[in-house]
């Protein structure tokens, strides 16, 4: 019998295969590598092929994060709505260190694609099959921000990554910072970050991160049980 051709025996493009071809093109070679000639190389391709699957590079980008949402989980079946939504934020963080570009994605979305909806909604209803009023619901989904999306908008980046590399121009750099800014300073010298578990620049550790969520959880169980309102 004779071999079919290559084209015959390749794999059918589809839009599944398409979005993870990307995410796994993103996870070896960084987000800003990627555009939509790339891909068709990677999958061997022309590149208006893609363009059956998604309209753009903004759509691809919204599929993508799809992929990665779809893979969160850490939600524990009849658990309280503490240990529901800390496992589901958790499950998050782990989703996006595997992924540490989707971060920036989900930021850079001008609104939120269905899987982030589903996700959100499903963090929400945990508050409220906790019993919360929407009130406290709203409030609560505010202040944990994107930190229910498993990544924080960090206030400052980790000095290491901006100061001079040569060592008497990075002390002359930190004697000058210590004059002017004495308490920055101080805090930066005395805090060590693990860089295998950040998420981009920044001091978004797992500590830190999970330090910050207990707080904001038992802030959220207190006013809770205190039938908080912000009514007056």
């Amino acid at each position: 019998m004779p071999e079919q051709p290559q084209e015959q025996r390749r794999t059918p493009l589809s839009r599944d295969r398409v979005l993870r071809a990307a995410v796994a093109f993103a996870d070896a070679a960084g987000i800003e590598a990627l555009s939509m000639r790339r891909l068709a190389q990677e999958l061997g391709v022309v590149p208006m092929a893609l363009y059956k699957h998604v309209a753009n590079k903004e759509e691809l980008l919204d599929g993508m994060v799809e992929v990665v949402v779809a893979e969160i989980g850490g939600q524990a079946p009849g658990s309280g709505w503490k240990s529901a939504v800390r496992g589901r934020i958790l499950g998050a963080r782990g989703a996006l260190l595997a992924h540490t570009w989707a971060a920036q994605v989900i930021r850079s979305r001008t609104s939120a694609t269905p899987a982030v909806l589903a996700y959100l909604d499903s963090v929400i209803g945990m508050f409220r099959d906790g019993g919360f009023s929407l009130d406290l619901t709203h409030h609560v989904m505010h202040a944990l921000g994107s930190r229910v999306l498993g990544f924080t908008e960090e206030l400052f980046d980790d000095p290491g990554s901006t100061a001079p590399q040569d060592e008497r121009a990075q002390m002359a750099a930190y004697e000058a910072m210590a004059r002017r800014y004495p308490h920055v300073t101080e805090l930066a010298r005395a805090v060590a970050h693990d860089r295998r578990t950040v998420i981009g620049q920044g001091c978004d550790d797992r500590f830190e991160f999970e330090f910050a969520l207990d707080l904001l959880l038992d802030g959220f169980e207190r006013l809770h049980a205190q039938g908080w309102t912000s009514s007056p």
